[in-house]
Order: C-alpha cells, then structure tokens, then sequence
C-alpha cells in the first residue's frame, strides 16, 4: 500500500482494537458540513489511494466543490471489490480468457492476467420460469437452468479455479443485488496498510445497472459495464469527473397503504423530469429516518430508472438495525458505527449539505402508483391503466373468451421489490385475504414468485403465507431475475392462441424495473411496473382494463363483488406479520444451503491456465477484438448510416436479452449448427459466443430503423447497392468493399442494463462513431471501452432534423491527436444530390483516461499493448 502519512488521520477504537482512519473533519475541516456525503467518501478513497500532486489536486478540488456545487476536475477512484452476474461476467471472463490465449501466443505467461480485486459472481441471471403455480416449481426450473446452460457454467467454474480473487455464487443463491444487501457489505472494513489496521468504507462497483441499490445501507457503488470493470479488475482505477450532486430532500412519511415501491416510482418520475443524466443522487432531509433500511433500498434499486449514478442514503441507526437483522456480527455492526460517527459519515437528518441542485418529495402526498405501459418513469394512480389502455383504442381482429387487454404475466419479481422482506410479507396477507374468498387467478395468467432470496422462503413460512400465495397461483418459482431480465418462459397457450388471430392486446404486471417493449417477453409491448401485493391483485382481476380504485377485482361464486380495498393488508397487520417471521440467522443459512447445490457441483470444468476453446461451441467462442491487432478507430473517415433510430433506444434494442425467436435468423444460424430451435434458450446465455450476438444485434420488433422504416427485424440497406439485407451482412459488405459506417440516435441512446454487448454488437458491426442527443452514461462508457466515439450533436439537430436519406454519408474529422475531453469535433453532411451541410458535434468524453482508451482502440487492446509493453521492459533488463 501506498504511505498515508501525508494526510489527517485517526485513532478509534471497536471491538477492542485500535484502528487508523482518515480523519475527514480535519481533512476537510469547515467544508465538511457542505458536501454531500457521497463527496466525502469520494475524498475518502482519494486521500487514502492517490499520492503525490494528483492527491492534493484530487483533494483540493473536492473542496472547491463545495463553493460551486459542480466542477470539471477528475478523480481517481478505487473500488474495494467487484460484483457480477452470470451474463455479464460471462463476456468480460470470455473476454480475459481471450486475452490470455493472445498473450501466450505472443510468448507471455498468461497467468499474469489475474484480477487483482474480490470479484463475486452471482448466478442469477439465466433462471426461467417453466414451471410455476407449483410447490416443486424451484427444483424444475432449476434442471432446466443447470441443463441449458452447463458449458457456460463450466467455464465459469473454469474462471473461479483459474482467475485469483473470482468467486462463484451458485444459481440459487439468490439476486446479486439481495446477496449483496444480505450477505457481502460490510458498510465498513478493515485494511492491513504499512503494517498498521484500518477501518475504511466499503466502496464497489458492479457490471448491473441497479448496483446502487446498496447506497440504500450506506455503502458507495455503482453500476459500470463489464468493459470498465475489466480496467478495475486489472489494477487501475476508474477516473471520473468529480459529479454533479443532486439532493432529494424526504419530508413527512407514508401514508398507510402506499410502500415503498410507490415512493421509488414517484423518485423515478420527479427525477426524469428535471432531466437527470448521469448525475449522484442523495437523500437528506426529516423523512429519511421515516424509511427503513429496505425502503431505502427499493429507491435507490432505480437510480439507472431516474438517470442517476447513485440513490445514495447516508447510515444511521436505521442502517445498524438492518445490519443486525440480516445476522452481521455485533463486531462488524459496532465498526460500522465507530468510524461512520467519528469522521462525518453518519445520517443527520437536521443537515443540509450544498447539493449542485435539489428537489423536494413529501413522503404524506404519495399514493399507490403504478409506472407505464413502456417506460418505469411514466407514472400514474394504480386505477389509471384501463383509462390507459383504453386511449390506445386496441380494435380486436376476432372475439375470444377474454378481454382485449387481459393479464399475460403476473410476476413478483426482482431484486427491486423482492429483497425489503415488508414488501413481500405484505403481498402474501393480501393473497390470505383473496384466499380466504376462494379467488383464483384467471386460466390464461402465468403468475410467479421469484425472491431475490432463498431467506425469503424461510421467513414467509414462518409468517404462515407461503400456503395463502401458492393458494392464487404465486408459488415460489426460484431464487434469480427470472421475468423481470426477460426469462418469463412461455406465455401460457390460451394468450398464445389469442394473440395469433390478433384477438388481443395483452399486458404484463411485475415488480421489477423495467417495462420496455419486449423486455419482458417478445411478444408483450406492455408492462406495468407496481409493488408486488398490487401485482397479486391484478392478476386475480386478469384485465388490466379494470379501473381497481373502484372495479371489483372478482366477483364470487356467491355473487359478492370483491375489490381492493377487501384486501390490501393495514400497515399494523403487515408490522405485526413481519415482527413474527424474522430471524436474524436465516439469511446465512440459506445462502449455504443453496451454496451447496449439488446440480452445480456436478458440473465438469477444466482447470488448464489456458481455456480450451471448442469450435464447434456454440456458446463459447474466442472474440476476434481480443487480439493484438486490434487498433483505434479514430480518424477522419466518410462513412454510411448503418442504422437511424429515434430517441429512447435502450440496450434491450441494442442487444436484447430475452428469448431467442425461433423464427429469427439467429436461430437459424444456431439451428445450423446443430442446436434444438425449440429449446434456444435467451439471447443473454449466448453472450459467450460473438457469432450469436453481433447477428443478434438490433434484433427487437419495436426498433424502427428511420433509414428504412418497412425493413424487416434487424435489417437494414445497404446504400450504394439499394439492396435489403440482414444488419450483420451489411456490415460485412461495407467493410469488404473498404467503406466505414456510423449510427445515428435520438436522446438518451443505450438507456436500460449495463450490457457491454450492446457496444461490443456495434464494434463488430464496424461503428466507428455513434451521433446521438444524449447518452446514457454506462453505455456511453461501453462504446469508449470499444473504441467506438460517441458525440453528442449540437442543440436543435436530431434524427429527424437531419432526415437522412439513401445514399446520404457522414464525413467526421475524429483524428487521433484531436480528441480531449468534451472536444467539438466537425461533421459534415453529404448528401447523395450533392449538398453538404456542417455541423460542430461535442465528444461525449469525460476524462483523459477515456481519450486514451479511445486512442488504443478500447479496454481490451489497450491492456494487452500495456502487458506486451510491459513484457519487453522486463526482457530487455534482464
């Protein structure tokens, strides 16, 4: 470690034990009281990791923060530990695996390439629900999981006995996110440095969009692509402009009857209104101390929802009693209190720090909520869908015994609302009391149960709910993302049926995060999102038409008109409920229980330094960009629109991870090469293999390529010949006959998951730059980590401005030695009748760290030219 002697530090004591600390308040000494919390960790990590001048600058410059509330400034910042999930982990360890084959080729050892963080990598993200509305559903779905998907679990198993520091979480052991929350943070943790022991905060990153639900217990992380976190895993920091702090300040409290799921809706909806875009988010004020530590959690679950890069909460005493709750050990909970209360750390709900801007949300004025049909900020009363979609004026193509907009899918679902044990206790009483009135789930909703954690069994047994859910159809299907990352399975046959002679217009009610069209099945373009007894309710009532605040939900045998408010539970039955079924030692029980899944021990996995790659695999195949030759793609080029689109493009459209369509071109590709076009499993379980996924680029029904509206799915035109042809052959064409491509977006392009592969899909495709409105920030840092250039374009130009036609091209003067951090950068316009316009772009680049990664051409080329480099310094002194 690097010596610390240059900056302030303290002496405290825990658990008997002297510790060192940084001490904040003589660091930072009056500008302590206004910067935002989250800016004192970010000087924590600075005085404790950087040296020398930067340090002072780094320091210095938080400081002058606090009189500006912005700045342009870059920070380095270094993570304590990494967090994964199967389907990003995959690529990025696909990805190491590579790089060590090229390495070994060029004569290196290729156990050199090591991470040198803790990675964990939860298991996740590949559990389908198959089976439901059964007491063995867990165990089927589970067979299923472990049969599809036994090659690429091989290889991670492969990666954990190989890689140092990557440690596999078993599939059902639960979310990455409830895992995190239950069992990795610490909130605090020691350090051996210079000989001495120190308590420092835990601080992370994560390869998922919603890693800030952690900011909900105090703990500093956020989501990053599988790109920046590889840069992480190999030793350095990741740099970032000091951020913009957006303070929400909480007054009141809920109301009884409105959760916490209504208050992140509502944050989400506020947020996106004021624009928010990449910023840190903090909550302060009177109200925070009103939620609890899993209320807090659900809100800053979607910080990606809002825009944000945090949703951050401060500790307090709420935080401890979390701690306790979830078995931490009285040791770990007191270091969490000694050093947060002695350097500035700890919640102080009569604070008010300077924030770059603030909103202010009264917790009293909040209602149940629902978010939708397309976007999670959309926001409206939980009775307003039927007046919703009913303005859609859907017009039946033939009559069926259901209604036009009836319940595809009921799913209570996520880490966002399954791991605050209140939410799910509150659902299984509202299934008691529909259980008690004989209600049972129309034939044609395909309802599931799918915790972030196996604790989640044993506390609602204890709680007597488990037999009221799985009495309306909402059996525990299994402990993973399952419908909310798109693994529904199959819609149940009578909306299959329906669809198919256009019958219907069906719709999809989960506690998740998102509800972009085809997110959550291919075939369902709307979704509302609402807390997980709202679900139950609205899957009963099976007609998303229905008006709850005063339709019955059903109507018994008896005749008796059942409606909502017959069975929302009261804030004193859920307290009481809750109080019953806790028990502080099922969540570390749980986890090794499911840890010891005999499926997945079963599994065969080398453990050669090298990975044996199978060309005949269709899951795992050795990516062409993780090789040496790869280089930059700047320059100035004249290139051919591949792709225009308009604005909300998320990275489902990018590259989608739900079912493979059977009836797609990639699955005949596959089918081609001797899989089962039945059984093809989800685009997110082929991430391993780059033939899947570039021809899987773009494929999403809902994407309208502005060039060439009436092409089909995933296909484009090929501008000099005029010919219709899959986006893959395009790209293939204009590379052979020498001509570069662009893409052209609207305003917040790559919104959504943090997937790499929607920027790894485009490098393969040979986007050299992307022009958009406005980025996203973890894709905008994907395509950085390809090599690919994102600008943003100059105010009042957009897609549809700029009404691009066949033939038209996009000269851009990129060269290598003119790009710097939010530089302009000339465009012009050529358009095929002769004229040609200009235009002044800005580079979406933030830091020098990005110029240079852009320079070498990405992450994966530049960290392979630093080991040669490294290499041939060594051989050379020898």
């Amino acid at each position: 470690m690097e010596n610390t002697e240059t900056i302030p530090t303290i002496a405290l004591t825990a658990e008997g034990t002297t510790y060192r600390a940084v001490d904040l308040p003589q660091l930072a000494g009056t500008h302590l009281a206004q910067m935002p919390v989250v800016l004192r960790l970010l000087l924590e990590n600075a005085a404790r990791n950087m040296t020398g001048d930067e340090r002072q600058a780094a320091i210095q410059a938080l400081l002058d923060w606090t009189h500006t509330g912005t700045s342009e400034a870059e920070i380095a910042y270094q993570p304590g530990r990494v967090l994964m999930h199967d389907t990003t982990s995959t690529p990025a360890l696909v990805d190491l695996a590579a790089m060590r084959s090229t390495l070994a080729e060029a004569g290196l050892d290729p156990s050199v390439l090591n991470s040198s963080l803790p990675v964990d990598v939860s298991v996740d993200h590949s559990l389908a629900v198959e089976a439901f509305a059964r007491a063995d559903a867990p165990s089927i779905n589970m067979e299923f999981e472990i049969r599809r998907n036994a090659e690429r679990y091989g290889f991670l198993q492969w990666a954990s006995k190989v890689l140092q520091g990557v440690r596999i979480n078993p599939p059902g052991t639960g979310i990455m996110h409830t895992i995190n929350l239950e069992q990795l943070a610490t909130v605090v943790t020691t350090q051996e440095r210079n000989g001495q022991a120190w308590l420092v905060p835990d601080m992370m990153i994560g390869t998922d969009s919603h890693t800030p639900m952690i900011n909900g217990i105090g703990v500093l992380g956020w989501g990053v692509g599988g790109l920046e976190a590889q840069t992480v895993m190999f030793g350095m920091p990741t740099m970032l402009r000091i951020p913009d702090v957006i303070g929400v300040r909480l007054a009141g409290q809920l109301r009884p009857g409105v959760l916490a799921t209504d208050l992140a809706l509502t944050v989400t909806s506020r947020l996106r209104a004021i624009g928010v875009s990449g910023e840190f988010v903090e909550f302060f004020g009177p109200g925070v101390s009103s939620l609890s530590a899993g209320d807090r959690a659900v809100v800053a679950n979607m910080a990606p929802e809002y825009g944000a890069t945090t949703g951050f909460f401060p500790v307090d005493a709420t935080t401890l009693e979390y701690l306790r709750t979830t078995g931490r050990s009285a040791q770990a909970v007191e270091r969490v209190g000694v050093l947060t209360q002695a350097v500035g750390l700890w919640f102080d709900p009569a604070a008010t720090p300077r924030y770059t801007r603030t909103i202010e949300v009264d917790l009293d004025r909040i209602d149940m909520h629902v978010a939708g049909p397309r976007r999670p900020q959309d926001l409206h009363a939980y009775g307003e869908t039927a007046r919703l979609l009913q303005a859609m004026d859907f017009q039946p193509r033939s009559e069926v015994a259901m209604p036009r907009h009836p319940i595809a899918i009921a799913a209570i679902t996520s880490c966002t609302n399954t791991s605050d044990p209140r939410l799910l206790v509150a659902a299984g009483l509202l299934a008691r009391k529909a259980r008690a009135f004989g209600l049972k789930a129309p034939a044609w909703v395909k309802t599931s149960l799918g915790p972030g954690s196996p604790a989640a069994a044993d506390y609602l047994q204890r709680a007597g709910l488990t037999d009221d859910l799985s009495a309306v159809g909402f059996d525990i299907v299994g402990y993973g993302c399952t419908t909310c990352i798109g693994n529904p399975g199959q819609l149940l046959p009578p909306i299959q049926e329906a669809l198919s002679v256009g019958a219907i217009h069906p719709v999809a009610v989960l506690s998740g995060n998102r509800n972009f069209p085809g997110r959550i099945h291919p075939d369902l373009d709307l979704g509302f999102l609402m807390s997980p007894p709202l679900v139950i309710a609205f899957g009963l009532a099976g007609n998303a038409e229905k008006d709850l605040r005063v339709d019955p939900i059903q109507v018994t045998a008896d005749g008796r008109a059942i409606y909502l408010r017959d069975l929302w539970p009261t804030a004193e039955e859920i307290d009481a409920c809750l109080a019953a079924s806790q028990d502080p030692s099922d969540y570390l029980r749980a986890f090794n229980i499911a840890s010891q899944n005999p499926l997945w021990h079963r599994l065969p996995a080398p453990d050669t330094p090298l990975y044996p790659w199978d060309s005949k695999s269709t899951a795992l195949r050795r990516p062409p960009f993780a090789d040496l030759g790869e280089g930059s793609m700047l320059g100035n080029y004249t290139a051919y629109p591949l792709l225009v689109v308009g604005d909300d493009i998320t990275t489902d459209h990018i590259s989608p991870a739900s079912a493979i369509p059977k009836d797609s071109l990639v699955a005949d590709f596959l089918v081609e090469r001797g899989d089962d076009r039945n059984d093809l499993n989800v685009f997110a379980s082929r991430r391993g293999n780059w033939e899947v996924m570039v021809r899987g680029a773009f494929h999403s029904k809902t994407l309208k390529n502005l060039l060439a509206p009436d092409v089909p799915v995933a296909h484009t035109v090929h501008a000099p010949s005029g010919q219709v042809m899959p986006l893959y052959d395009a790209a293939r064409r204009y590379a052979a006959e020498g001509d570069s491509v662009v893409l052209i977006a609207g305003e917040r392009y790559g919104t959504g998951s943090s997937r790499d592969w929607a920027a790894k899909g485009q490098r393969l495709l040979g986007i050299r730059t992307v022009l958009a409105n406005s980025f996203e920030r973890i894709h905008r840092s994907n395509l950085i980590g390809m090599g690919i250039l994102p600008l943003r374009f100059p105010a009042g130009v957009t897609p549809m401005s700029l009404n691009l036609q066949l033939g038209d091209r996009v000269q851009v003067d990129a060269p290598a030695a003119s790009i710097s951090p939010r530089c302009p950068v000339t465009v012009h316009i050529l358009r095929a009748n002769g004229a040609r316009e200009q235009l002044t772009a800005t580079a979406a680049v933030e830091t020098q760290l990005e110029v240079d990664l852009l320079r070498k051409g990405g992450v994966i080329p530049s960290t392979l030219q630093r080991m040669l480099e490294q290499h041939r310094k060594d051989v050379s002194t020898r």
